[in-house]
């Protein structure tokens, strides 16, 4: 009996502590990654603005084979959206472009409903440097209490950072491969 009472309690500790590092967690993130591209900012935004061309780079259009894409709204740009719904590794969710600098930036509003509701906004900026491009992916947003105890066991910025580094790997060999087709 006093064994387990010594479980429980060394249980009721982790318990606590866990919920101790958790509010030490910011009440917000930022995951960004960039690279550099061998192309104007012109070749790439046509990319990003553009949903349709979305399956062409995004790291999460071939994890469900049976995704269901709905678009609507503006074709491409401000007002375009973006609704899908797949199984448990893309879930359900919504973007929405709104707001372009062309060709230099791209914010979309993200909300996921499954497996978790969460509302962010991702960015796309591509700024020349020379003769190629800076491309940067980033996104931001609130980090709940529930998101900052999930962030003591897991490491957001390096699991959707690796997505990110796989999609503008892509955007990269994409945009690189029609500059060249195009001379």
């Amino acid at each position: 009996m006093q064994f387990l009472a010594i479980i429980l309690g060394l249980a009721v500790l982790a318990i606590i502590a866990i919920l101790a590092i958790a509010t030490t967690k910011p009440a917000t993130f930022t995951i960004r990654r960039t690279t550099y591209v061998d192309a104007a900012p012109e070749a790439i935004f046509p990319l990003i603005n553009d949903f349709r061309r979305w399956r062409d780079w995004s790291p999460y259009e071939d994890r469900d084979a049976d995704l269901k894409r709905t678009l609507s709204g503006a074709e491409a740009g401000e007002g375009a959206v973006y609704e899908w719904s797949g199984n448990k590794n893309v879930g359900t969710g919504r973007m929405e472009i709104t707001d372009v600098a062309e060709p230099h930036k791209i914010v979309i509003k993200l909300d996921f409903m499954k497996p978790f509701e969460a509302h962010n906004v991702a960015r796309f900026t591509m700024e020349p440097q020379g003769a190629r491009t800076r491309l940067g992916w980033e996104m931001t947003g609130p980090s709940p209490f529930m998101s900052k105890v999930m962030q003591v066991f897991m490491n957001f910025d390096k699991m959707v950072g690796a997505d990110f580094e796989m999609g503008l790997a892509r955007l990269k060999a994409i945009a690189e491969q029609e500059r060249l087709a195009a001379t």
